[in-house]
């Protein structure tokens, strides 16, 4: 079992420590919060081992479980990696893209292992159809999330639509080339509503819409692909496939059949996977423990989280200008 502390006891860092706590991959050796009456109520209320600084919490464990503000992430990782432990860093992985290359950087220099909490790659229903996403050629995704105080310190790209970019980014196999967006503050100082319009190299477009003052919650992605469609409700989670094959020679009764004008007939079935239960945060926490153990690539990596920030920066520079 790797020992682990977790940096940050806020909202996200609480329930970091409750699903460490239960997790057979490590042993939670507990946590530093800098203010204090949290940190004080946190260890009260559930028992946890309580640091006095950064630097005593780091020099007891093997893995630093960073979810501190972003604002603080940079300088976290890099008093972790300058003492040799592995890294887990909440989305988005830093503050700016040249922190996020720096920490890369010493990575690699202190010969240590990274991922970014980018949960939604977790999530069971994007499990369930991300091998059946082949080169898709059109993504339409809608994020959109009742209004929340907590968060409204960053623009909505960094704070949900971000997940749909790491998303999108973990299925297209191209380049950006380019990013139209616009986007606007409601009722915070930066965007509470966006949309962007990201164009690959290959062809694929995304359309990427993201919201903090919706009516109702919803996650939902579709993936328009040759022969086939596929939709992820992330919400819910649920997904579903649909697809086309060349139609049989006589089609059943019950068979589904497209005629389209040159005459070609194709067949529409669905092909719905299983989706297992599971709870993302400990899954992608647990499948960290599995790359350090067996020195493997963590599924999100340290250059995945930079590339959704660099394309997320790109969104914003596009609304800033646009607006």
């Amino acid at each position: 079992m790797l020992k682990v502390g977790v940096l940050g006891a806020g909202h996200l860092g609480k329930i970091h420590l409750r699903l460490l706590k239960q997790s057979e991959k490590y042993e939670l050796v507990g946590f530093y919060d800098p203010f204090k009456e949290n940190a004080d109520k946190v260890a009260k209320e559930f028992g946890y081992t309580k640091f006095n600084s950064i630097e005593e919490l780091i020099a007891a464990v093997d893995v630093v479980d960073i979810v501190t503000p972003t604002l603080s992430h940079y300088e976290c990782a890099v008093q972790a990696i300058k003492s040799g432990k592995h890294i887990f860093l909440e989305k988005p992985i830093s503050n700016t893209v040249e922190e996020a290359e720096g920490i890369i950087k010493l990575a690699k220099e202190y010969n240590v292992k990274g991922q970014v909490g980018h949960v939604e790659r977790f999530n069971p229903a994007f499990k369930a159809v991300k091998d059946q996403i082949h080169n898709p050629m059109f993504i339409e995704t809608h994020r959109l999330a009742e209004f929340n105080p907590r968060g409204t310190d960053v623009p909505v790209v960094l704070d949900l639509m971000i997940h749909d970019i790491d998303a999108i980014l973990s299925v297209v196999k191209s380049k950006v080339k380019d990013v139209h967006a616009s986007g606007v503050a409601v009722i915070s100082d930066s965007p509470d509503i966006a949309n962007a319009r990201v164009e690959f190299e290959n062809g694929c477009v995304a359309n990427i819409t993201s919201s903090r003052i919706s009516m109702k919650n919803m996650r939902k992605s579709r993936f328009f692909q040759k022969d086939a469609y596929i939709s992820v409700d992330y919400l819910d989670k649920v997904c579903e496939v649909v697809k086309m094959k060349d139609a049989p020679e006589v089609p059943g009764d019950f068979d589904m059949i497209l005629q389209n004008a040159e005459g070609i007939k194709k067949q529409i079935y669905f092909d719905n996977p299983e989706v297992h239960t599971n709870n993302a945060i400990l899954d992608e926490l647990e499948t960290f423990a599995d790359a350090i153990n067996n020195n493997t690539t963590p599924i999100v990596t340290l250059e995945d989280g930079t590339e959704a920030l660099r394309v997320a920066y790109q969104i914003i520079a596009s609304m800033e200008k646009n607006r």
